[in-house]
C-alpha cells in the first residue's frame, strides 16, 4: 500500500511538497518465462521449499475444530484381484479401481500432505490385492501423517461371466463393487458394498392380472421394473468371503438378475421366473437380510434397495441394518437417489 501525502496547500513552500512527493515504485525484476528442464532439487533447496499446510495452529481459518475425514477422493490405478475360481484369467484379473483416502486432522492443525496418502496406496499398488496389502497401506499412510483415524475405499466394477437362462449362451455381468478399510478410535473395520440389480414383478399387479383373466376374460400382463439393492457388509473372522460369495448370496435371495445374454426361450424364461418370484421392497431386503444373517463370516449390515416403479412416477425404497455399524435415524439426501440404474 503506497504511504498517504498530505495535503499541503497552494502556498506551501516547493520544497516542502518536493519532501512529500509519492516514492518511485521500485522496479519489478525482469524473471524469465522460459521454463528450466535442467534445474535439480537438492536437499537444501526441498527444506527452504514453503509449506503451509504444516503450517502452525495460527493459519487455521474458521472454527478451531477437529475435522473427522480430511483427504483425497477418486484417484485411480489399476489392481490385481484374485478370483474364486482359478479357472477365470488365471485366477487373477485387472481392474481400473478408484482409490479415496482420508484421515481424522485434530482441532489444532492446519492441515495435511495429501500426496502422502497417494505416495502410501502407490507403495503397495504392485501387490495382488488382499485385505492385509489394504491395511498395510492404511498403517503406512496413517503414520505418515500422525492421524488417529483413517480410512481406504476401494471402487471397482467387477466382471463375472453369466449364463443364459435356457439357450446355453453366457455374457459378462458387471457388478460395481466397494471396499473399505476403517481405523475408528483404536478399532478396525473391513467393510464390503455390492450392488445387485434384479427386476421385481409386482406381487398386487400379479394378481390382479390374474384376477382379469379369470374373472372377465381380459388380457393384463403385471408390472416390473428394474430394482437395485446396495448390501454392505462388515467381514468378520479369518474365513474369506469372496465377491462372487456376496453375488451368489444375492441370487439365491432375489433369483430374479437382470440378464446379460438373451434369446426368445430366456426371454420367456425370464417371465416365468419373475412370475414365480414377485417381491415387494419390503420382501426383497428381508430377503436379502435371511440370507447375511445365515453367513457367519458376515456381522453386521445394510440393505438399501429401490424399486423403480413402471406403474408410479415415485420409486418404492427400504433400508434395513443389523447391528450398530450402520444403524442410522436420519437419512443423508442421496441415500435412494444414488441406486438409479
Amino acid at each position: 500500500m503506497s504511504p498517504k501525502v498530505a495535503y499541503m496547500g497552494p502556498d506551501a513552500a516547493p520544497e516542502a511538497m518536493m519532501t512529500q512527493a509519492r516514492p518511485m515504485t521500485p522496479a519489478y525484476p525482469a524473471l524469465t518465462r522460459t521454463y528450466d528442464a535442467d534445474f535439480k532439487v537438492d536437499e537444501a533447496y526441498k527444506a527452504d521449499l514453503p509449506d503451509l499446510q504444516n503450517g502452525p495452529a495460527s493459519l487455521i481459518i474458521g472454527a478451531r475444530a477437529a475435522i473427522q475425514h480430511v483427504g483425497i477422493s477418486n484417484f485411480r490405478l489399476p489392481i490385481r484381484y484374485q478370483t474364486r475360481d482359478d479357472g477365470v484369467n488365471g485366477g487373477e484379473i485387472v481392474l481400473e479401481t478408484s482409490v479415496t483416502g482420508t484421515v481424522s486432522l485434530e482441532a489444532d492443525r492446519k492441515g495435511i500432505n495429501m500426496s502422502r496418502i497417494m505416495r502410501s496406496f502407490y507403495g503397495h499398488s504392485e501387490n495382488l490385492f488382499s485385505l492385509s496389502v489394504l491395511e498395510a497401506a492404511l498403517e503406512d499412510y496413517k503414520s505418515h501423517l500422525d492421524a488417529l483415524d483413517a480410512r481406504i475405499q476401494m471402487r471397482f466394477s467387477y466382471p463375472m461371466r453369466v449364463d443364459s437362462l435356457r439357450s446355453g449362451l453366457s455374457g459378462w455381468q458387471y457388478y460395481d463393487i466397494a471396499l473399505e478399510v476403517i481405523e475408528h478410535k483404536g478399532q478396525r473395520l473391513r467393510v464390503m458394498h455390492v450392488d445387485y440389480v434384479y427386476s421385481s414383478t409386482c406381487p398386487c399387479s400379479l394378481e390382479l392380472s390374474e384376477h382379469a383373466r379369470e374373472t372377465r376374460g381380459r388380457l393384463a400382463t403385471p408390472h416390473s421394473q428394474r430394482s437395485v439393492a446396495r448390501i454392505s457388509l462388515v467381514m468378520e473372522g479369518a474365513e474369506k468371503i469372496w465377491f462372487e460369495d456376496v453375488i451368489d448370496l444375492c441370487r439365491r435371495a432375489v433369483p430374479t438378475e437382470t440378464q446379460v445374454m438373451v434369446k426368445r426361450e430366456d426371454e420367456q424364461a425370464f417371465a416365468e421366473l419373475n412370475a414365480a418370484n414377485p417381491i415387494f421392497v419390503e420382501d426383497a431386503v428381508r430377503a436379502f437380510a435371511a440370507q447375511l444373517l445365515a453367513d457367519p463370516r458376515i456381522g453386521d449390515f445394510r440393505i438399501i434397495a429401490s424399486h423403480q416403479e413402471l406403474l408410479h412416477s415415485h420409486d418404492a425404497v427400504s433400508l434395513l441394518t443389523s447391528g450398530t455399524t450402520f444403524a442410522q435415524e436420519l437419512l443423508d439426501p442421496t441415500t435412494f437417489a444414488a441406486l438409479k440404474v
